[in-house]
């Protein structure tokens, strides 16, 4: 069995169209087209605007992707494909143009789910994930808590999720209410230079001795600063933007952080690693940082090019399937935009058995 085998990886979730190249986990090259320029006046990601870009930068990309890695698409051994969660529409784009590959050039197609990818993301740039690791996922739409053990082979253990928006939405929201522009992740974290992330005393949810220890909520965050930029607004003031701002970041970063510790103490895990767009924001990498190292625990955070959504972290988990010997999945494959996450793949005759190649 040849060792060089080369994964392909699709992931058009959500307003990025990425393409990653992957063998034996190394990153050979990758592309990422993005429509956020297109859904910043709506203030919010547009799913028929995000399908449209999808299709007109599915082979741009892919060509785009190749050439970085120095490979013609007959180079390719697998292709790998975001099929959930996500918008429907754009997954569909994403899956059509992975089977179109998969079946023109005859190799096995995989469907991946795409909290998976991020995970995966990380062992691009730090090998392989320390057995057993917590996992914080934090995007615009996730916030979750897991367990993973073998990413490819053993379920995913499921803590805890957000019960309402996710700290991503909370700062697209809040940034929204501070005059800020879209994507909101990024405008806060700017914004919060030089301000006092103790100005504000915002609320720090679900952290009392009653509430569930992993669970997340982000909507009261999200009202608590809208409240308080529409009380400046109100009294004729000018709103203290970066004492807000950092004061904000601060609350979601304390929150996160607080509950991933808990439950690496409470599973006896040694490792955290922080993945998805959040974790680019510099005051999560911080404060995970600093409490980590208190802690004794190892922390883990991808490249700030990894973060987000891209095509490598699918072509990742594709690549483990494939060492993993997973069976591939059919070509009737379908998207489903509310996958749970309990497998990194997405079909259930991919599942790789503990006797399957390493």
């Amino acid at each position: 069995m040849a060792t060089d085998r080369i994964v392909l990886g699709i992931e058009s979730s959500c307003d990025e169209t990425g393409v990653g190249i992957v063998s034996r986990g190394r990153l050979l090259g990758h592309a990422v087209a993005s429509s956020m320029d297109e859904h910043a006046r709506f203030g919010g990601v547009v799913p028929e605007i995000a399908a449209r870009a999808h299709l007109h930068s599915f082979n741009p990309v892919v060509r785009e992707a190749l050439n970085r890695a120095g490979l013609r698409l007959s180079d390719i051994d697998a292709v790998a494909v975001t099929t959930g969660p996500g918008l429907a529409g754009a997954l569909q784009v994403g899956l059509a143009g992975a089977k179109t590959l998969a079946y023109s050039t005859g190799v096995p197609l995989y469907g991946v789910h795409h909290l998976a990818g991020h995970v995966a993301a990380d062992t691009l740039e730090h090998g392989p994930l320390p057995d057993p690791c917590v996992v914080l996922i934090v995007s615009g739409g996730h916030t979750s808590l897991l367990v993973v053990r073998d990413l490819v082979r053993d379920p995913i253990v499921h803590l805890g999720d957000t019960v309402d928006d996710a700290a991503g939405e909370c700062f697209d929201k809040a940034a929204r209410v501070f005059g800020l522009p879209y994507p909101g992740g990024p405008a806060i974290d700017r914004a919060a230079r030089g301000g006092d992330p103790r100005a504000v005393a915002f609320p720090r949810p679900l952290t009392g001795p009653k509430d569930d220890p992993y669970a997340f909520s982000f909507s009261g965050l999200k009202t608590a600063a809208a409240r308080w930029a529409e009380r400046h607004r109100l009294g004729d003031q000018e709103i203290p933007l970066s004492d807000g701002a950092a004061s904000l970041q601060e609350a979601v970063a304390d929150v996160l952080t607080r509950k991933a510790l808990a439950a690496c103490r409470a599973y006896g895990v040694r490792t955290l690693l922080i993945v998805g767009g959040v974790a680019a924001n510099s005051r999560v990498r911080a404060l995970a940082e600093e409490r980590c190292a208190a802690a004794g625990v190892g922390l883990r955070v991808p490249p700030l090019s990894l973060c987000t959504d891209n095509g490598a972290m699918i072509a990742a988990v594709g690549d483990l399937l494939l060492r993993a010997g997973a069976d591939p999945a059919p070509l009737d494959l379908s998207v489903d935009p509310s996958a749970p996450l309990e497998y990194a793949s997405l079909h259930p005759v991919a599942r790789p058995s503990a006797a399957g190649a390493a």
